[in-house]
C-alpha cells in the first residue's frame, strides 16, 4: 500500500535455515493448505496430527509452567525458573495463531518461553476456543475473560501488553478493542506477528503477495472465513480490526513477511491507525515464511525478531532491563 512507512528489517535476506523453511512451506506445506477442506470433520483430524507431532518436541528450557483452566478453555502463565514476582509487575498475554482452528498451549509453548526469558515477564499463554465447536467472535469472548482475569489477578493494564501471531494477531487487536467497548482499561501495546486483521478476503484477490506467499493460500483463507465468521454468506465488516474505532488503541508492533499475503493487512492497519493517531511500526522481514518466530522460534530471524519484539514490551511495560536475551 502507497505511502505507508515501514522498514525492511533484514535487507540482506533470510539466512540458510530460513530458506530451507521456506522451501520447505512452498513445496509441501503450502500446495495442501490449499486444498485441504475445513469442516467439522476434517478440522479435528488436522488438530490431532499436529497435537501428536508437537509432543514429540523438547519443551522449553529455563521457564516454569501453571496451568489455569477456565470456563470452557484453559490458558498456562510461562515464568522464568524462580520468578514470583506478582502481575502487578507486568505480564504478556499471547494469543496463539493457527488460522482459528489449530495450535494451542503446547504448538506456542516455545514462543511463550521465548517472551517470558527475554523480557523477564510472565506470558500468559490463552487457549481460546476455536472453530469446530464456536466461532470466532466466541474466540474474542474467550481473549476477553482471559484479560478479565490477569485484572482480577491484580495485573496493571499500563503494564500488560497483547501480543498473538496470525489468527492470535487479530485476537490482540479484537480483545483490546473489545475492552475498549465494554469501558475496561487498555494494554500498554500490542503486537502482531503476521497478524490476520482484514477477513474480507475479497479485497485481497488482487493484492501482489497473493502468489508470492510462501505458506496461506487465499482459498484456504477464504474457506477459514466461511466457516468462522460468514453468516448466510455474509461477512459482517465490523469484525475485522481494520474497520473499528482505533483511536483508544496503545502503541503497536506489526510484523510481517515481505511476501506475505498478510503484508495486506498490516499495511491497511498501519494506515488507519495512523489517520487514527496512534503510534505504530511496520516491519518487513525478507525472505520469511508466515509468523516465522512462532513457528520456529530458533531461526537466526526469530532470534533477531523476538529481541526486538521483547524490547518493545519492555518500553511499555517499564520491565526489567537485565531480562536474559539468549
Amino acid at each position: 500500500m502507497k505511502g505507508i512507512d515501514s522498514t525492511v528489517v533484514n535487507p540482506q535476506g533470510g539466512s540458510g535455515p530460513s530458506q530451507a523453511l521456506r522451501m520447505v512451506f512452498r513445496n509441501v506445506v503450502r500446495p495442501i493448505a490449499k486444498r485441504y477442506p475445513i469442516n467439522e470433520v476434517t478440522i479435528p483430524l488436522l488438530r490431532t496430527a499436529i497435537d501428536t507431532a508437537v509432543k514429540l518436541r523438547p519443551d522449553p528450557q529455563g521457564v516454569e509452567r501453571e496451568q489455569i483452566l477456565m470456563n470452557g478453555f484453559r490458558m498456562e502463565v510461562v515464568r522464568t525458573v524462580g520468578d514470583r514476582r506478582p502481575l502487578s509487575e507486568g505480564a504478556v498475554m499471547y494469543m496463539h495463531g493457527g488460522a482459528f482452528f489449530i495450535g494451542g498451549i503446547e504448538t506456542h509453548r516455545p514462543i511463550a518461553a521465548a517472551l517470558a526469558r527475554r523480557t523477564g515477564l510472565p506470558v500468559v499463554n490463552v487457549e481460546y476456543r476455536q472453530l469446530g465447536g464456536t466461532r470466532i467472535p466466541e474466540s474474542i469472548t474467550d481473549c476477553m475473560t482471559a484479560y478479565r482475569w490477569l485484572l482480577r489477578k491484580g495485573a496493571d493494564p499500563s503494564r500488560v501488553v497483547f501480543a498473538g501471531d496470525s489468527a492470535g494477531g487479530f485476537l490482540s487487536f479484537a480483545t483490546a478493542l473489545r475492552a475498549a467497548e465494554e469501558s475496561l482499561p487498555a494494554p500498554a501495546g500490542i503486537v502482531g506477528i503476521s497478524p490476520l486483521l482484514d477477513l474480507d478476503y475479497r479485497a485481497k484477490r488482487g493484492y501482489e503477495n497473493v502468489e508470492r506467499d510462501d505458506y496461506i493460500p487465499l482459498a484456504g483463507l477464504q474457506r477459514m472465513v466461511r466457516l468462522g465468521a460468514e453468516v448466510d454468506k455474509r461477512l459482517d465488516p465490523a469484525l475485522s480490526p481494520v474497520n473499528c474505532a482505533l483511536h483508544g488503541l496503545p502503541p503497536v508492533l506489526l510484523i510481517v513477511g515481505e511476501d506475505e499475503l498478510l503484508r495486506y493487512d498490516c499495511e491497511l492497519m498501519a494506515h488507519r491507525l495512523a489517520e487514527a493517531g496512534v503510534p505504530a511500526t511496520l516491519e518487513l522481514w525478507r525472505g520469511q515464511v508466515h509468523a516465522f518466530m512462532s513457528i520456529a522460534p530458533g531461526l537466526p530471524e526469530s532470534r533477531m525478531a523476538l529481541a526486538r519484539v521483547a524490547r518493545f514490551i519492555r518500553a511499555r511495560t517499564e520491565a526489567n532491563p537485565v531480562a536474559r536475551t539468549a
